[in-house]
């Protein structure tokens, strides 16, 4: 698809310092058609909630109250198609209203961002655009009665209505912005079986992976902070929050199996830095690392892992960083979701149970010399490049137009 332009709004801020589908999403679209992300605004609770964390400021919060102050330039470009476009004002906080008072200060603030985005789009010369709207499910809620798309495109990237912020006015929410999207997006069958019945314009949209950055065929550095930690080393890239990950779980797989050592590579959050697998003298904690170390991590990684814990949120997720171990060529244990077994069974282990997962890894470890297995991995992980997932969205919008034009 070429010269098309595009409007994204999503949940997540494009300054976010760990790994981004969406991001990656906007860039790969930016190849050959116009886009502008939109930075989620702040709301008052937000910007209280901020002034007063701990460990300071995130970099993001700070460029978008810059912005507010006017003491920075609210639009972006970050290359010759994309920019980034943050809102310099502050958003009633709604969440905690009933659905009465909920409804009408949120079309309030929806007409207040779509406001902003229309003059934006205007000065940047944005035509009969494509909007892609990232979860977002109350700030994009009525945008498409005021910025007027072509074509309004809704994609569910993770199961956002199962954390507690969002059970009280999300599920009503995400249903009417589904039922009003021309197209739906979802990144697992598991989020598409949910969603058809309310629209049966509804695409699965799998991840796609930086085959540029993780590339099995070059040699990294080892970091210095795995020089220390003994081979094997079982690895994990990623935040490392207790919604996410199975922390009794990992424990007790430690405790299992001295002989291997766990490295977790990743910002954790209260739960995870009060556990007491910091404890375990075969467990380390490596803190955060940019986007572009991971690769050398995970090339000295014996094994990787993504031990999730059963919920609604992982269930249905599509997680990224599998692609990104198989790209490097790893053996893979991963926790038995709905998307590992629809996508990653052939080429990795899954575990439920304790035992199943010690019997994995210790299988896995034994693969990890397997130059065979290796090459077969890499190869998978290539058909999960992002200009085939981009593909996708493309073939949607071209499947939808001819749709409408006969």
């Amino acid at each position: 698809m070429l010269d098309r332009d595009f409007i994204i709004t999503s949940l997540q801020s494009w300054d976010i310092e760990i790994g981004s589908t969406i991001k990656n999403t906007a860039l790969e679209i930016s190849k050959t058609n116009k886009v502008l992300y939109v930075n989620p605004p702040l709301d008052i609770a937000s910007r209280i909630r901020n002034i007063f964390r701990k460990g300071g400021l995130p970099s993001s919060f700070r460029h978008r109250i810059d912005v507010i102050h006017h003491e920075t330039s609210p639009l972006r470009q970050i290359n010759d198609n994309m920019w980034v476009l943050d809102c310099p004002f502050t958003l009633l906080s709604i969440n905690k209203f009933p659905i009465i008072l909920f409804d009408i200060f949120n079309r309030i603030n929806n007409k207040k961002i779509g406001a902003w985005i229309l003059k934006q789009a205007a000065d940047l010369n944005f035509r009969n655009y494509v909007h892609l709207i990232d979860t977002d499910i109350f700030r994009s809620q009525y945008l498409k009665e005021y910025i007027h798309p072509q074509i309004s495109i809704y994609y569910r990237r993770d199961y956002v209505i199962g954390f507690p912020y969002w059970r009280k006015h999300g599920p009503r929410l995400e249903e009417n912005l589904v039922r009003k999207s021309d197209i739906v997006l979802a990144n697992s069958t598991y989020f598409v079986e949910q969603l058809r019945p309310f629209n049966s314009c509804i695409y699965v949209l799998n991840t796609g992976v930086d085959l540029n950055l993780y590339d099995a065929s070059r040699q990294w550095n080892k970091p210095t902070d795995l020089h220390s930690i003994p081979f094997p080393i079982i690895g994990y890239t990623g935040a490392i929050i207790e919604s996410r990950l199975d922390s009794s779980l990992i424990y007790h797989i430690a405790e299992l199996l001295p002989e291997y050592n766990f490295a977790f590579v990743g910002p954790e959050d209260e739960h995870f830095q009060k556990h007491s697998l910091h404890k375990l003298e075969n467990v380390y904690f490596l803190g955060r690392k940019e986007i572009t170390e991971l690769p050398q991590y995970i090339q000295y990684f014996d094994v990787c892992i993504n031990p999730q814990i059963l919920n609604l949120i992982t269930e249905g997720n599509y997680p990224l960083k599998i692609d990104e171990y198989l790209a490097m060529g790893k053996p893979v244990v991963a926790t038995s979701t709905h998307t590992m077994r629809d996508v990653f069974n052939t080429c990795t282990h899954l575990a439920t149970t304790l035992p199943e997962w010690v019997k994995a890894l210790n299988v896995a470890v034994g693969e990890a010399n397997n130059s065979e297995l290796q090459k077969s991995r890499i190869a998978f992980a290539h058909t999960h490049s992002w200009e085939f997932s981009i593909n996708k969205i493309y073939q949607a919008i071209k499947d939808y137009e001819n749709k409408n034009t006969l």
